[in-house]
């Protein structure tokens, strides 16, 4: 394996899917636009935010690229590898969250990432994945979400679920942060040609996944009270990038730009004090049913009850 080349190629994949995310999200929202910062680092590494504000249905949007080069993995990289920890490394990545403006739209996030470190043999590892956190509950999407990640991952989507699942969990809470997804770590399956074709199929099918979900709500009708659920929902977002997110860790522990790491928080959050929803609500049927793990794929037959 070379190493550059191998980089190299994994790097342009992720500045495609990039520039595919943006275009696609920006012509579904029809007034925002994505901004495009390129800030180079003296020994070869490329940092390329894009964030989008204040359209007409996206409130914001942040779409990352990274390329890194570093003496030394940060800890949040190798507390389940401490055998790398020193080092010398190569990391790219793209991370993404939408917040979007109608409350019956979910957020959705995903990241694809890509760690190469140099030992006596070069050692190698994909990890990401994708999720959904509605604020209203939608049966149907959240079938489609699932049905699009198990045709991109197979097999693996039993496995992946349960990982992602468990990983976008708020403990604290004792609670889901979403409807889950796919979330994988360490990933060499096969081999490099092998594990990256993976990649490319889960990367190639957020689009397929999410967008139908973003176009099928963002012109529904929305009062004050959903616009304050959705507010005081966000609030679990950023307990959840600020005090578990390892991708957050990772990016404070590396000395990356600050306003690149916590581009993905939420531009307007809230939270009450003890705050219950009416008992049959829409709000409470998100807790009581939505952000409990289950097998969304068995409900097929009985999406239109």
């Amino acid at each position: 394996m070379q190493t550059n080349e191998t980089v190299l190629e994994v790097r342009q994949y992720f500045i495609d899917l990039q520039t595919k995310i943006c275009d696609t999200l920006a012509a579904s929202d029809g007034e925002a636009t994505f901004s495009l910062e390129q800030l180079e680092s003296p020994n070869g590494g490329l940092a390329q935010p894009r964030v989008m504000a204040d359209g007409k249905h996206i409130e914001k949007a942040a779409v990352q690229f990274t390329h890194s080069l570093g003496d030394s993995l940060p800890p949040a990289a190798t507390e389940r590898n401490p055998h790398l920890a020193g080092a010398p490394f190569q990391a790219t990545a793209i991370s993404m969250i939408v917040h979007p403006q109608n409350p019956y739209v979910p957020t959705t996030h995903m990241n694809l990432r890509f760690f190469i470190v140099d030992v006596d043999e070069p050692v190698w590892y994909f990890g990401g994945g994708y999720d959904l956190t509605p604020y209203y509950g939608c049966k149907d999407d959240c079938i489609h979400w699932h049905q699009v990640a198990k045709k991109a991952t197979g097999e693996h989507y039993e496995t992946l679920k349960k990982e992602c699942d468990e990983y976008f969990y708020l403990s604290h809470r004792q609670e889901c942060r979403g409807i889950g997804g796919i979330f994988f770590d360490d990933w060499t399956l096969g081999g490099f040609e092998e594990s990256f074709a993976f990649v490319k199929s889960v990367g190639d099918s957020f689009l397929e996944a999410y967008m139908p979900i973003f176009d099928g709500h963002k012109n529904d009708d929305f009062g004050e009270r959903e616009r304050e659920f959705q507010l005081y929902r966000r609030g679990r977002y950023a307990e959840f990038n600020l005090a578990i997110d390892r991708g957050t860790k990772y990016g404070l522990q590396s000395g990356r730009r600050i306003e690149s790491v916590l581009a993905s928080l939420p531009p307007l959050a809230k939270w009450i004090y003890n705050y219950q929803p009416p008992a049959g609500s829409p709000e409470a049927e998100l807790t009581d049913y939505y952000l409990v793990p289950k097998n969304w794929l068995a409900l097929v037959d009985n999406s239109g009850d």
